[in-house]
Parts: structure tokens; sequence; C-alpha cells
């Protein structure tokens, strides 16, 4: 299987870029994310773990692993991940973030190998992983099949894929839109396009296209009472992960 061409919209790129400045901000632009990352790597690293047989209460339990953040903006998930001990790709093709990414990594004493580049160009330069985060970015790509069959050539068999996006439906454009970008104004109007939003089915489909086996999947819940985010095993509703691993 061939990589694909690229499947980076610029339109996409230019508005991640727009606020490059605020990654690390956790009252900024990029509050949301502050606020289910948590949730994020509560999920990240027990698949991790039991993917590779690991043990999380080990000081650096992801040793030996090589994982590649795509889409990582300014560093929110590959800094845990190299804190835990996997030599860390973190990968985006908005070449404003990575500036941003180099220095609170320096800053925080992490060695992390950021790259301005696409999943398309690791793939045909031959680049392997063991772990492969793609967490929402395939709803901002042009074509998610061919985008997800790239990262699926970044693994090595028996390489663990995380991806997370948002459902389709009328409650996920409530609280992903009118909800965070209307009303909190979390986010600039126009981050998000509800059309393409991807149903859990969906995924799951455009995933064993691509080659992969998915393997789980599970809903990311906001309490807006408790102002916190959970894992749930029911409520794929808005926010969701999977899981998927490459045969082999």
């Amino acid at each position: 299987m061939q990589a694909p061409q690229s499947t980076v919209d610029p339109a996409e790129i230019a508005k991640f870029e727009a606020m490059a400045a605020e990654w690390w901000d956790p009252n900024g632009k990029f509050k949301p994310l502050h606020m289910l990352n948590p949730c994020r790597l509560d999920y990240i690293t027990r698949q991790i773990a039991g993917q590779f047989a690991r043990d999380l209460t080990s000081q650096h339990p992801f040793k030996g692993l090589r994982l590649l953040d795509i889409g990582c903006g300014g560093g929110l998930l590959s800094e845990p991940m190299a804190r835990l001990g996997a030599t860390v790709v973190g990968a985006d093709a908005a070449e404003g973030n990575l500036p941003v990414a180099r220095i609170h990594a320096e800053q925080s004493g992490l060695e992390i190998d950021y790259r301005h580049t696409t999943a398309e160009a690791l793939a045909e330069a031959g680049e392997q992983f063991d772990v492969v985060l793609n967490m929402e970015v395939v709803e901002h790509v042009a074509d998610p099949v061919s985008y997800l069959t790239a990262t699926q050539l970044l693994l090595k068999p028996g390489g663990l894929e995380i991806c997370s996006t948002l459902n389709r439906n009328p409650k996920s454009f409530a609280m992903a839109i009118i909800g965070a970008e209307v009303i909190m104004r979390w986010l600039p109007r126009g981050t998000h396009e509800w059309s393409k939003f991807i149903t859990p089915d969906e995924l799951f489909e455009l995933l064993r296209k691509a080659g992969l086996k998915p393997v789980d999947r599970k809903g990311f819940v906001f309490n807006p009472i408790t102002w916190n985010w959970s894992i749930s095993e029911r409520d794929l509703s808005v926010n969701y992960v999977t899981a998927s691993v490459k045969p082999g």
C-alpha cells in the first residue's frame, strides 16, 4: 500500500496557526483541550500499557517505544508522553505551532523531535512507530480515509493508533459549535465544520478501510455541573476516542 498524496486542508491549517501563541494558556483559545487533556491522557496511557504490557506505576513505563503525535500543536500530549519515557516525534502541518512547542519543551527539560511535516510525508520517508496519537485531527483533513491510510503505514505491525474526533449529530452541533464557539467563546467561530464530524461507526469503517483493526471506543463526556471530563463506556454522542491495532 503506497502512501497517499497530502490530505492537508490549507484553510484548516490557517485556523490553528492563527491561535498558535495560545497553546499553553489554560484560559486561552485552547482551554477546551487543557480541560480535556487529563481525560485523554488517562485513556491513552491505559491503552498503550495494555497493548505493550507496560506497568504504569514504573518510573518510565513507555521507555523503548517510539511514538508519533500527529497534529501535535503546542505539544500538550507530546510532553507527557516524553515524561513517561517514550521517544516522541511531534508532527504538525501548521508550521506556526512548532516554535511554541519547541520552546516549551526546552523550558520543561524534555527532548522531543518536533517537525513541520505531514503523515503522508512521514510515510513516504519510511518512518515507523509503535504508537500513533491521532487526536482531533481527522475531522480537519480533506480526505479522511487517505489520511488514516498514511497513519496506518507509519505503524509497525502490532502497533497502536489512538484516534479521537467528534460525533455528527444535533447534540454535537449544539455543544461543540454553538456551545464552545458561540456561547462560551472557547474557540473562534468556524474552528469546526459540523459536516466534517464523523460518527463512531463511520470512523470504525474508515479505520478498517485504512488497514487497521479497531479494538475499542469510548466517549469523553463533559459535566457542566462539576466542570470536568470523564470517560464513558456508553456516551459517545459528542467527543469520543478509538483504539486500533495494525495486524501482524
